[in-house]
């Protein structure tokens, strides 16, 4: 099972008034962590795009554990928890740049869709490399 890690500095910008990530960045940075997993496997996404594929947010979890705060540099981790016809879903924690202290633990679920928004299964390329760097099937449908 393949992990992607990617890195960010938190901006003062991404404080809240009490100097402390403000919660809605860490979603923002599961964007990042899915973006360049993908694009480290070799999907990309503007060509799904170009191909008529969108991969829409379904579902997104998020449980913050301790708070992170400007000019830290934070670890994402990201992996697929699992792929399914037409879904996916990833799993991300946030970490310090170490990666000993955990500030975040969540999941994003994606739907496969066309330009009209209509569901259909991912396309067959992008689900065989997909699955390569997922777990076997057989816990693919469990939340957690």
């Amino acid at each position: 099972m393949k992990k992607n890690i990617a890195k960010v500095r938190v901006m003062y910008a991404d404080t809240d008034a009490m100097g402390i990530v403000y919660h809605t960045n860490y979603i923002k940075w599961f964007e990042i962590g899915r973006s360049e997993f993908l694009r480290e496997i070799g999907v990309l996404y503007s060509r799904m795009e170009e191909e008529g594929f969108n991969l829409p947010l379904t579902e997104v979890y998020c449980q913050y554990l301790l708070p992170a705060v400007y000019d830290q540099i934070l670890r994402i981790e990201t992996e697929i928890a699992y792929v399914n016809r037409a879904s996916l879903r990833f799993n991300y924690r946030i970490l310090d740049e170490q990666g000993e202290k955990a500030f975040v633990e969540g999941y994003t679920i994606h739907a496969c869709t066309t330009r009209e928004k209509k569901i259909v299964r991912l396309p067959k390329h992008i689900l065989e490399i997909l699955r390569v760097h997922a777990p076997p099937e057989e816990g693919a449908r469990r939340n957690s």
